[in-house]
């Protein structure tokens, strides 16, 4: 087709008759009705047929993308699916070896508390160094943290499990992996690519959980750890994978904000609205930890098979995967304040309805494929929001401060559960602490401001 003409109604295959054909710059009497060319209509389809194809496609997901998906959602499996086992490792190694169950449970809630304080030291130096070389050395520090818990001793294990592979889950987890993720994409698809990439890092979870229960069965809780720990060094080659995408994937610095470390910092605590944040994450990590750490005992107490709790976790881990990216959908076309908002609202009905109802294997799949939509689900609002609010220049470290208060509620869910638990032989006190929680999170995020900033926008 000449270039200029336009061409309306449809092509001559229809048997309508062409609308006329307009000459640029012609007067409007000048009109011309020589019919167009049939070759040319039919080109012309076929040409936009295929750039709509073309655009239906997701606009954010470049090889780049999933070169960086491939690379850190699968190292972060391997640490997040260990890191899940521990609800099932807890019971067994304290039997095995004739500790009290509270010793494991404040190994395990030191272990949340460095991986929480570490957080944002790994996401800093994500944002800065890269998120590949941080990754690498996380899992290496993973592994050896397992090695320790492995060898045995009530001190090697509380730091291995606590101190060392805390710092290891730091550095393999959310805060490195997204924020590459968060600098490549436009905020028109960012949250989108921060709920895919969420999900995909949820996979271990689902993954690890029959596996460990089975390495558990098949050769005892000790050497169960001795293998999750192989597995974490030898994700480290993946980090290869993860540099080339996010060298490929690097925006300009142009597009980014400048800023130092300690302005972004002020500026993130000085906005109430982060703060109301973080406030809401702490709830998100008391809930998700005492249930993922305490949920196999609580069901052996009320009469369920041994497998009941490995059961649970699965299931929470394969809905975990399509909540977290359904979230991560939502927040594109919802604020993201408002599904923070549904997310902790329903996890205080579902946990509510859960432990008010019967207990049988019907109710306990319904609890844990509802609360598994649920579990991480609130990574995706929670990062996109944060970028959306400061820009996406320092999203590692911000996240990963927001990320330890998430774990402040991680240790006391876990310790207060093995404490409670000791004291009165029983976690009732703990279920209606996290329905009331869960309250209180829905409320928290509403009055949140979530307008960009004009320093970010600019």
């Amino acid at each position: 087709m000449l270039p200029g003409w336009e061409i309306g109604g449809k092509s001559p295959r229809s048997g309508v008759f062409p609308q006329p054909v307009r000459f640029p710059n012609s007067p409007p009497e000048q009109i011309s009705f020589a019919p167009p060319d049939r070759h040319a209509v039919v080109s012309e389809h076929r040409h936009r047929s295929k750039v709509e194809r073309i655009m239906s496609r997701p606009a954010w997901l470049s090889p780049a993308i999933v070169l960086v998906f491939i690379g850190g959602a699968m190292m972060m499996s391997v640490s997040m699916g260990a890191r899940q086992a521990q609800g099932l490792l807890i019971g067994p190694l304290s039997l095995e070896r004739q500790w009290p169950l509270a010793t494991f449970s404040l190994a395990v809630a030191i272990h949340n508390l460095m991986w929480g304080f570490f957080q944002p030291f790994t996401g800093a130096a994500a944002d800065r160094y890269g998120a590949a070389k941080v990754a690498a050395f996380g899992a290496l520090t993973f592994g050896l943290g397992m090695m320790m818990v492995g060898a045995g001793g009530v001190a090697l294990t509380t730091i291995g499990l606590g101190v060392v592979s805390g710092f290891g889950l730091a550095a393999t987890s959310f805060a490195v992996v997204l924020g590459p993720v968060g600098r490549a994409v436009s905020p028109e698809h960012r949250s989108s690519a921060m709920g895919m990439g969420s999900a995909l890092g949820s996979l271990g979870m689902m993954a690890m959980i029959p596996l460990a229960q089975w390495l558990i069965g098949a050769f005892g809780p000790t050497q169960a750890v001795w293998i999750l720990s192989a597995f974490s060094l030898a994700s480290i080659p993946l980090a290869l994978v993860l540099a080339k995408g996010e060298k490929a994937s690097r925006p300009a610095a142009s597009t980014l904000a400048h800023q130092s470390i300690g302005q972004a910092l002020r500026e993130a605590w000085g906005h109430p609205g982060y703060r109301l944040l973080a406030a809401g994450f702490f709830v998100c990590g008391f809930q998700v930890t005492f249930i993922g750490v305490h949920l196999p005992g609580y069901l052996a107490l009320c009469g369920m098979s041994k497998g009941a709790g490995a059961t649970a976790l699965l299931v929470i881990g394969g809905f975990n995967v399509i909540g977290t990216w359904l979230m991560g959908q939502l927040s594109q076309k919802y604020r993201p304040k408002y599904v923070l908002s549904a997310i902790y609202l329903g996890r205080a009905v579902v946990t509510f309805a859960f432990v008010m109802g019967p207990k049988n294997e019907w109710t306990l799949l319904a609890f844990a494929a509802s609360i598994g939509l649920l579990w991480l689900s609130t990574v995706p609002p929670t990062s996109t929001l944060i970028a959306s609010v400061f820009g996406p220049r320092y999203l590692g470290m911000l996240f990963g401060l927001v990320f330890f208060t998430h774990q402040l509620g991680s240790f006391l869910g876990s310790w207060l559960g093995g404490l409670i638990y000791d004291a009165t032989l029983s976690y009732d006190v703990m279920w209606a602490g996290t329905a009331v929680l869960g309250l209180f999170a829905a409320l928290v995020h509403l009055p949140i401001r979530d307008q960009t900033l004009a320093r970010a926008a600019a």
